[in-house]
């Protein structure tokens, strides 16, 4: 007998004896069974009825995922059982008092009966894994029972997720066992249900697990051997999708149900409630995405002809049709994309779509036919339109905000108003996307959309391109056929609501306001060498917007960035990163837009948790992406906390030193530091599209602010080779720590009553007067800066950065309210912050680059600007 025979042996034989002791554990800890939909599935929390559930197959004899029931209904009951196996109430503890402490002890043995349920799931778990290890092992000798890609393939994610409830199990029963009214575990169940992601690709590999276990046993003897081993505790290996496998997709259930029980036992000024509500929200969020994905019942359709046309995406797409754009509700079928609009329907009428084109996926293309053809102009709006109703619904969110906090009576008012918001976010919607993405058919006819990310385009054509690898038959629909299709689309859609706020509960709409900072540390997974680079985009009124850009590390497998950016945050609720190959051949041009298509390798998103972020700690996370693995760190910073200002104690420096320190010293009226970023971004960054609103990288800003705080000899040289983002990011820095903001604390209030003014002369005159008001240092700088954002502004076609862009960017950083105003309440929320003072600070600046009080050759001629050698 072989050494390796041997050792085959020894590990049957420990299998054997595992199984067997985990089985006498499962039957010694049996708690009620957990009812799910459909009813021939018989799951309890020690094991699973493998004959009630033979296999899991559809009619036709396929392998289906099943249908996941998550309706609130009672979590299992938590009682002992005497020796006859009746059921025993729990007795209540001496002395337990009625209302909130009677809750509290009834939360105790909620909590206590989901913590012996888990113990047992990670022995599940555990079991899972066990012949996981050896079969790894042995697949890099020279007689593999599976190939790596096998083993990989059937335990996708399992030890992810042992390890995810393992650290729950370990935070949860300290809680639990020194138990008092105050012991908060809300946080708890938040990561828990925070890392659901990890089940979400775990349900996408399920049916390739299970095909892939059943192949496996039927072609390899000793795969089999060990699948008969487990047979008595119906553990087979071969019968994986009737056993273990699904274990996984049922506890996602059962935390949402005893989720239910927690907060109903949890009283609502408890610290625990809002944390187990946002809990909840997120795992029933993940349960009906789940439900859409996986549940033919919910998502397919019976052909006239018998066979399954299944819904596998939709969503809400802005088309080109015409010259003009349309909101339209796009939907992917398995053989065919169908693309309709919403009929107009009076109230009470079910809603109703109407096709407006439909392509077969066996002639649908993404190339043009005829190279010659010449792609339409896409128009798109001035960026200070944009801007502008952006203002507008900030405004109006505000106002909610308010009706809300005065009499009920004025509900309806509050309708009115977010029927006025729905309106600005669907114009938004409508108006703001500007990527192409085209499709043809083989007969030539060709369809535009637009959208605002690279992210849904890449993942609409992936979901296509997925299904067209089938062996697809082209078909064309009789009317009949067609209207049945487009009929079913209100019961099979995914996506019942255009994207806006106005269309979401109260407790999803706020987001956050402000800066977040992200540090893009490395990436790993990639198969071959390659120029690589990762954008970030957040979402903002409804759609995405790419926020920044790390430089291209070149030719390797494992980029190494360690790039910081500070990304401002409009009510955003989610982070995304995606991570390109850059193309350097100049003869692969898209011909939508006559850019070189760099190649996308992965693509990923994270919720922003206020409770996560919002620490003055980084959190560090991972983002999986196609199997590459990005890791980064953020942390939040907000809007009120990050333009406060605080002096600086010493004298030397430039940064938070008060501007007429610093041009006494220098002898200027311009601060040093001002003049070289301004020349830089002139000399070589004014046609940069997205110049002062791209994000630099934090570690090169820190190193020009140390630069220019010691006042290196180094500094030209290090403006000459610095990106310019970085330059940029560094000028709006300097503006950032002022003492006190450029155009001052005292006059604050002035300029606010300024800008309000309705009569035109009226406003001129004391717009005039404020600035004449100003410390020579602050004035000169002031209208400097002017005209640089004026040239910036000349090159928009180019730069992308209108006088309103630059407004937006500038103005909340040279006009802000000093703390007197902040403590006497003249600022709320964050929200309002956005809203009314950053709109009037935006104004303030945007009128003075509108109305130029004066000339910048007349500065050159009072040699105000160049007094340097003096």
């Amino acid at each position: 007998m072989t050494a390796r025979q041997i050792i085959f042996n020894a590990f049957i034989l420990f299998l054997s004896i595992y199984f067997h002791e985990l089985k006498c554990n499962f039957n010694r800890q049996t708690l009620t069974p957990v009812s799910i939909s459909p009813p021939d599935f018989n799951y309890n929390t020690d094991g699973y009825d493998g004959d009630a559930a033979e296999d899991h197959k559809s009619q036709d004899g396929s392998e289906t995922m099943p249908f996941i029931d998550e309706s609130p209904t009672m979590s299992p009951s938590l009682c002992a059982r005497g020796p006859d196996g009746e059921a025993i109430s729990p007795i209540p503890p001496e002395g337990l008092l009625p209302g909130v402490k009677k809750g509290l002890e009834m939360k105790k043995l909620v909590l206590s009966g989901f913590l012996a349920s888990e113990e047992i799931y990670i022995n599940q778990l555990e079991a899972l894994l066990l012949p996981m290890r050896p079969l790894k092992a042995t697949a890099t000798t020279s007689q593999p029972v599976l190939t790596i890609q096998q083993v990989e393939t059937i335990f996708y994610k399992i030890q992810d997720i042992f390890e995810i409830h393992k650290e729950f199990y370990d935070s949860l029963l300290p809680h639990i066992q020194q138990w008092d009214e105050k012991v908060a575990v809300g946080h708890l169940f938040k990561k828990l249900a925070s890392q659901l992601g990890v089940y979400k690709a775990f349900v996408d590999n399920y049916k390739t697990a299970v095909e892939t276990a059943e192949k496996c046993s039927q072609a390899n003897t000793q795969f089999q051997k060990i699948s008969e081993v487990s047979a008595g505790l119906s553990l087979s290996l071969a019968r994986v999708p009737a056993t273990l496998l699904y274990k996984p997709i049922d506890r996602v259930t059962r935390s949402t149900l005893v989720l239910h029980d927690l907060l109903k036992h949890t009283p609502k000024d408890h610290p625990d409630f809002p944390l187990l509500q946002d809990a909840l929200r997120i795992s029933q969020n993940f349960l009906s995405s789940i439900n859409e994905e996986i549940d033919p019942r919910r998502t397919a359709i019976t052909t006239p002809k018998g066979e399954a046309r299944q819904l596998v995406k939709d969503g809400f797409l802005v088309e080109m049709s015409e010259g003009s754009r349309k909101l339209r509700h796009v939907f992917l079928f398995t053989d065919l994309l169908l693309c309709a609009k919403m009929k107009k329907t009076s109230a009470g009428r079910q809603q109703q779509y109407e096709c407006k084109w439909y392509i077969p996926l066996a002639d649908l293309t993404f190339q043009l036919l005829d190279d010659s053809d010449v792609c339409p102009h896409i128009q798109v709006l001035p960026e200070h339109e944009i801007e502008e109703i952006k203002i507008k619904i900030s405004v109006i969110k505000s106002d909610i905000q308010k009706e809300k906090k005065a009499l009920k009576g004025q509900s309806r008012n509050v309708e009115r108003l977010r029927k006025k918001m729905n309106e600005q976010e669907s114009w938004l919607l409508l108006h703001s996307p500007t990527i192409p993405f085209r499709i043809h058919n083989k007969h030539g006819k060709s369809y535009l959309f637009l959208l605002s990310s690279d992210y849904e385009r890449s993942e609409w054509r992936e979901s296509i391109q997925k299904l067209q690898k089938k062996d697809l038959q082209t078909c064309q629909l009789s009317s009949v056929e067609l209207q049945v299709l487009t009929s079913s689309c209100c019961k099979l859609r995914t996506v019942h609501n255009i994207p806006v706020t106005s269309n979401k509960d109260d407790e999803e709409t706020s987001g956050l306001y402000g800066f977040l900072h992200v540090i893009v540390h490395s990436a790993k997974g990639f198969k071959e060498s390659a120029n690589l680079y990762c954008t970030l985009e957040v979402d903002s009124y409804g759609y995405f917007v790419s926020k920044a850009k790390t430089r291209v590390f070149r030719d390797t497998t494992e980029p190494q960035w360690n790039e910081e950016f500070e990304i401002e945050l409009e009510g955003s609720q989610c982070l995304r990163i995606l991570c390109y190959e850059k193309c350097y051949d100049k003869t692969k041009l898209n011909k939508d837009d006559n850019e070189i298509v760099d190649i996308i390798m992965g693509k990923g998103q994270v919720q922003l948790d206020p409770q996560t972020v919002q620490s003055k700690n980084w959190h560090v996370d991972v983002i999986e992406m196609n199997g590459i693995k990005v890791e980064f760190s953020m942390k939040f910073t907000s809007r009120d906390l990050s333009l406060k200002r605080t002096p600086s104690k010493k004298q030397s420096g430039v940064f938070g030193v008060k501007i007429s320190v610093v041009t006494k010293r220098e002898r200027s009226k311009v601060p040093y530091i001002v003049r070289q970023c301004i020349e830089e971004v002139e000399k070589r960054g004014i046609d940069e599209v997205g110049i002062y609103r791209i994000s630099g990288v934090a570690t090169d800003i820190q190193a020009l602010k140390a630069a220019f705080d010691t006042n290196s000899k180094d500094i030209l040289v290090m403006l000459s080779d610095m990106d310019i983002n970085a330059i940029a990011g560094t000028l709006k820095l300097y503006f950032r720590e002022l003492p006190e903001p450029l155009l001052t604390d005292r006059l604050y209030p002035a300029f606010m009553e300024g800008i309000a003014l309705s009569d035109p002369a009226a406003k001129e005159n004391c717009m005039m007067h404020l600035l004449r008001s100003l410390p020579d240092p602050n004035l000169i700088t002031f209208l400097s800066l002017l005209e640089h954002l004026k040239r910036v502004a000349d090159k928009e076609p180019i730069n992308k950065m209108s006088l309103h862009n630059l407004g937006t960017v500038f103005g909340p950083t040279l006009l802000r309210p000093s703390e007197s105003e902040v403590t006497k309440g003249h600022i709320t929320l964050a929200s309002d912050i956005w809203s009314h003072d950053v709109m009037a600070q935006v104004q303030v600046l945007l009128y003075y680059l509108q109305h130029p009080p004066i000339s910048f050759a007349e500065l050159k001629r009072n040699t105000l600007y160049f007094s340097t050698d003096v």
